[in-house]
């Protein structure tokens, strides 16, 4: 930004900011969107003058930059160029491209000293003025840790396919999540429909549902479970699924639709690895005892279940219209966070606004509820999303003896900017 002031003879230009240097990187789980918000940050800084340096592979990347693998000038990204010598710097299209073309690891080194030493030291070499750091609520506890040993200054852009960051209706990444799962029901459902199946479609989402209910209920499942009204499979919960699927039997559905979170434990309320295969074998088993006790539903003993487990696919897709406006929006906020000199902030979305909220009610609450083993962000049990799978008929694995209570105050929320 540049005042001009003019006499009779000649124009001065004076610059009424420093030149800053800024950091950035992506950690955890890699997601549609990460490119666009890393471009927007690059192409506002430029328009300042000010240099960003790319961080390869998280926080792993000051190691390497302290055991000399990478010099500073190495990093430095640009608006242009195509050319891939090694290390990317050209990002004209990535809004257009998924995944990170920094690499995105996400370790917990701050228990390590010697590792920890090392990425001190890495920062301290490029003498960064500010470091944005695009995560999830993993990553950002991570960095936050050493932010606080080393004193750095931080803007953080949460980005995460499960949509759990506290304080922002949307995370870099989602809605383009979202998507995938409810293309993956729409072209499930004609297979299952044609050999009048049940498909278990097991999604991603560790310890929040919201991307199996919205895109469940997007998708047109016929049940859906999720770690905040469904914790652990019981036997309360498989007989609601299989009153479930006699319910739509008896009005001349004869295929079913299931979105189950990967969130949910098993009948000991333990994770297992492939909860949809669990799921099934569990609901396969019951309903033989059912036929016993009800011939009415013996219908139930010849299903054919079929699981499909998306996996990464989740993550994989280009980023959608949304998620390229939402990561851009994020990555201009962020400079302008810096410009004001407005850091340790945290940008949200708000109200239908971008805005900001301190980093550190935020890390508080992140940390309180990885002590606890509970999600920092998770489905509002009495939220608009669920009462529209209710008001649906959508079958949610509700019992009065594994509904959670509403452990998180939605109510409290900080001040945004």
């Amino acid at each position: 930004m540049y005042n001009i002031y003019s006499n009779t003879r000649e124009y001065i230009v004076v610059s009424n900011q420093s030149r800053k240097k800024i950091g950035i990187l992506t950690s955890g789980g890699d997601c549609p969107g990460l490119n666009a918000v890393i471009r927007a940050v690059v192409k506002a800084s430029k328009l300042k003058d000010w240099d960003v340096y790319g961080i390869p592979y998280g926080t792993d990347g000051f190691i390497d930059i302290a055991r000399g693998k990478y010099q500073p000038e190495d990093l430095i990204l640009t608006k242009h160029g195509y050319n891939l010598p090694g290390i990317l710097k050209g990002l004209d299209v990535l809004q257009f491209l998924s995944g990170s073309v920094l690499g995105s690891l996400s370790r917990g080194y701050t228990e390590h000293s010697e590792m920890t030493a090392a990425i001190l030291r890495g920062y301290e070499i490029l003498d960064l003025d500010v470091l944005i750091v695009i995560g999830g609520d993993g990553s950002l506890d991570i960095v936050h840790d050493l932010a606080e040993k080393g004193n750095w200054r931080l803007i953080a852009v949460p980005k995460t396919i499960d949509n759990d960051v506290p304080f922002t209706e949307w995370a870099v990444g989602f809605t383009t999540a979202v998507d995938i799962v409810t293309q993956a029901l729409y072209d499930l459902t004609f297979t299952a429909a044609s050999h009048e199946r049940v498909m278990i479609v097991e999604v991603m989402g560790r310890d929040a549902g919201h991307l199996a209910l919205h895109a469940g209920i997007a998708g047109g499942a016929d049940i859906i479970l999720i770690p905040e009204l469904t914790p652990a499979i019981n036997l309360d919960i498989i007989d609601g699924c299989c009153h479930q699927l006699e319910k739509l039997r008896s009005e001349g559905r004869q295929f079913a639709m299931i979105v189950i979170s990967e969130g949910v434990r098993n009948e000991q309320n333990e994770r297992e690895k492939y909860i949809g295969d669990y799921f099934a074998r569990r609901l396969d088993e019951y309903s033989k005892v059912l036929c016993k006790v009800d011939h009415g539903f013996c219908h139930l003993n010849q299903m054919d279940l079929r699981v499909s487990v998306l996996g990464h696919l989740q993550r994989s897709r280009p980023p959608l219209s949304l998620d390229r406006l939402l990561a851009t929006v994020f990555g201009i906020k962020a400079v302008e966070l810096i410009e004001q000199e407005k850091y340790d902030q945290v940008v949200v979305w708000r109200e239908g606004q971008v805005q900001s909220v301190s980093l550190k009610p935020i890390i508080n609450i992140i940390k309180k509820c990885h002590a606890e083993n509970r999600c920092a962000y998770p489905v509002d049990p009495d939220g608009f999303m669920v009462k529209t799978a209710r008001s649906l008929g959508i079958y949610l694995g509700e019992t009065n003896s594994c509904i959670l209570p509403n452990t998180f105050n939605f109510e409290h929320l900080p001040v945004f900017v």
